[in-house]
């Protein structure tokens, strides 16, 4: 799954990697080392410009919320839970589908953490000692320092409680698509840990590699069967993974210190 990541780069630098031809320096984000759900958060998407007679898509860096919302929602409530859209059935639950269709994004990142129970911490709640076993924290990233384009999925949500000129009548939310974390050895593994990403967590965020963002991006594309075919998984060893401060467990810490790599698991979350 993908319940937390870190996103730095800012929108002159994604402009530059995604070939970005609008964004508003309103919708200006500061770089997030511990972006949870319901945060705002850059995505990468083709769609034609508002109020504008050219039907053309247009490449944009938009500031949506983590958490979709489908369109056909009553309220919003249900956001938070619906930060992950399993690439297996993306294509037919009712509350992917249709943006899975035609509205397709890119949610940039340097990287994302996943949280690990440590063996001695597994032993104890195996033999019923510890309720909640304490887990380390890894963060996972692209080896060669790129960025870390996971496939997402954005949505258009109304709310009927507030007038058309209000600027919260509507709301736009995203969704990260995961699929089965590779069995296949790290690019760079830590000496005392997880080998594979799988060792880790059994889920992974989709990444798309540079060849598949046209293709994923374009809003003409809505063959179903097209379209499955992109959801295939990146060519294996492309990741790196080490182990991260747990105070990256906590929301309220947030700075490029949750990045720093440590030379081994924290005391008392070995792997």
């Amino acid at each position: 799954m993908c319940g937390r990541y870190a996103a730095s780069r800012g929108p002159e630098d994604l402009a530059g990697i995604f070939e970005i031809e609008k964004w508003e320096p309103e919708e200006t984000l500061e770089p997030d080392y511990n972006v949870a759900p319901t945060k705002e958060v850059y995505a990468v998407l083709d769609r034609p410009l508002k109020d504008v007679e050219d039907p053309k898509p247009v490449r944009q860096l938009r500031k949506l919320k983590w958490g979709l919302v489908p369109s056909w929602s009553k309220t919003p409530e249900g956001g938070a839970r619906m930060i992950n859209a399993r690439a297996e059935t993306v294509h037919e639950k009712p509350s992917y589908r249709r943006a899975f269709a035609t509205r397709r994004c890119i949610l940039p990142a340097d990287g994302y953490y996943e949280w690990v129970t440590g063996k001695q911490e597994r032993d104890l709640e195996v033999e019923g000692r510890k309720k909640r076993p304490r887990k380390q924290p890894y963060f996972v990233t692209p080896a060669d320092g790129s960025v870390f384009a996971m496939a997402g999925l954005y949505e258009f949500w109304r709310d009927r409680t507030l007038p058309d000129d209000h600027p919260r009548s509507w709301w736009v939310t995203c969704s990260v698509i995961t699929t089965e974390a590779e069995t296949t050895p790290l690019a760079v593994a830590p000496a005392d840990g997880p080998h594979a990403l799988a060792d880790i967590h059994p889920r992974m965020p989709l990444m798309l590699t540079p060849d598949r963002w046209d293709d994923w991006l374009d809003p003409a594309r809505t063959d179903p069967d097209e379209l499955t075919s992109l959801l295939a998984p990146p060519p294996a060893g492309l990741m790196r993974a080490f182990p991260v401060s747990t105070a990256v467990s906590s929301v309220r810490n947030n700075g490029p210190e949750l990045l720093k790599e440590l030379e081994g698991p924290e005391e008392g979350t070995l792997f």
